[in-house]
């Protein structure tokens, strides 16, 4: 109080055992003090990640103000205006609007987001891109797997900036990232968030679902099949596939993946397709899966020409296939009808790697991979070779020196193998 501000943690899942005045110029920084975890209830004799907020006598000073997270799902999705009518953004500052020009803002300075990132500082750059004259944004993230080497910033994720608000796909693989994520939009515009589309429900594309569900108002929206991942809605850890990634990731991204991270369940769940509209601009959110996941859906925003498709479409990297979810015959089917589509999209913002002008390129290349895999696969299947036997005489050379082969590729042409060895079988 000899500053007239006091101060309070709040970090999620734990509760601050000290209280302390601190000045107005701190402003935002991480807690020092031992925290109670609600969840263990252990004492966490470590430095926590959490965010000291300063309140003054007249409001807020600290930015911004986390929400009570309640993540309730429906199977139906409300009138859209009626729904977003009631939102409100919670930061009160005003930010500069987009240019409409083709900008690449580097956000990451050490300093910054060492003290106001309440999910901990990132190591790694992290930059926006806007298209050219578009309001349409996107991060991008490094080739390879999630590790501590790129802080799990591993996949993209954008935003499109309408007049009643914003529009997010996917939020990036920790929270930490997902709260920069945020952090971009709120200085581009004032607009709230509205909406924010999960692509599908793998870990490197969804923990940074947990700022835009602590530090927003905004719906999320899924596949239902989504709900597959998230499981018992009671357990913050998800289904059993969701705990075991979780698990791994926090040893493998600690500290940006700790005990305090937690699968967000959509609000509101989809079947094939659902169109609506956001001020002047049309959007059409679209199941493709069963593909790379269960709930993959691709983003159309017709106004701009613009396809977030999520992670059926790869560039610069080796697919994933890893998965015993994976539907490599009808992901080729989703691929041929973002290959169809009419009109054609202009940019294509794929889950991993670059975007692209050149939309029939990319796509030939995701689907050129998993024909190859089906046709050397299937082949070994219908001659009932071994694996280890079958995976040697193929060659590899287009692909070999592509990021993530030695980790993935191997795994990706077993797991064809089982689907084709199966469908041998029938």
């Amino acid at each position: 109080h000899a500053f007239g501000v006091q101060a309070r943690c709040v970090c999620q899942g734990a509760a601050s055992r000290n209280r302390r005045a601190v000045s107005p110029e701190a402003g935002i920084r991480s807690c020092t003090q031992s925290c109670w975890n609600r969840r263990t209830g252990s004492i966490v004799p470590r430095q926590c990640r959490g965010r000291v907020a300063t309140r003054n006598h007249t409001g807020d000073a600290g930015f911004p103000n986390r929400r009570q997270v309640v993540s309730p799902v429906d199977e139906t999705i409300p009138m859209f205006n009626s729904q977003f009518s009631k939102l409100r953004m919670r930061d009160g500052r005003r930010a500069r609007m987009p240019a409409l020009v083709l900008v690449v803002i580097a956000l990451w300075t050490g300093d910054t987001q060492a003290t106001d990132n309440p999910y901990g500082a990132l190591s790694v750059p992290f930059v926006v891109e806007q298209l050219p004259n578009r309001p349409v944004y996107y991060v991008m993230g490094s080739p390879g797997v999630p590790g501590g080497e790129n802080n799990g910033h591993t996949s993209n994720a954008g935003f499109v900036v309408t007049d009643e608000g914003v529009v997010v796909y996917d939020c990036l693989g920790t929270p930490a990232l997902g709260y920069e994520l945020l952090r971009a939009i709120r200085e581009r515009t004032d607009k709230p968030v509205r909406l924010v589309i999960a692509g599908h429900y793998h870990a490197d594309h969804i923990y940074g679902l947990q700022a835009f569900a602590e530090y927003t108002e905004a719906e999320i929206w899924a596949h239902r099949l989504a709900l597959d991942y998230v499981g018992d809605k009671g357990d913050p850890a998800g289904g059993e596939t969701a705990r075991l990634r979780l698990e791994q990731r926090r040893e493998a991204l600690f500290p940006w993946v700790d005990e305090n991270t937690y699968v967000v369940a959509p609000h509101h769940t989809f079947d094939l397709e659902k169109n609506f509209r956001l001020g002047d601009v049309e959007f059409l959110v679209r199941h493709m899966g069963p593909a790379h996941s269960p709930s993959d859906s691709i983003l159309v925003v017709p106004t701009y020409g613009v396809v977030f498709s999520g992670d059926l479409v790869y560039e610069g990297r080796v697919p994933f296939l890893d998965s015993p979810f994976v539907n490599t015959e009808s992901w080729v089917n989703g691929l041929e009808y973002l290959r169809a589509m009419d009109p054609r999209p202009e940019f294509l913002i794929p889950g991993h790697g670059p975007i692209s002008t050149k939309v029939d390129e990319r796509i030939a290349f995701t689907s050129g991979y998993i024909n190859y895999l089906r046709a050397e696969m299937g082949k070994a299947a219908e001659e009932m070779l071994g694996f280890d036997e079958a995976y040697r005489e193929v060659d590899w050379s287009d692909y070999r020196a592509l990021p993530a082969f030695e980790e993935s590729n191997r795994r990706n042409a077993y797991r064809v193998f089982l689907e084709m060895e199966a469908q041998a079988l029938e």
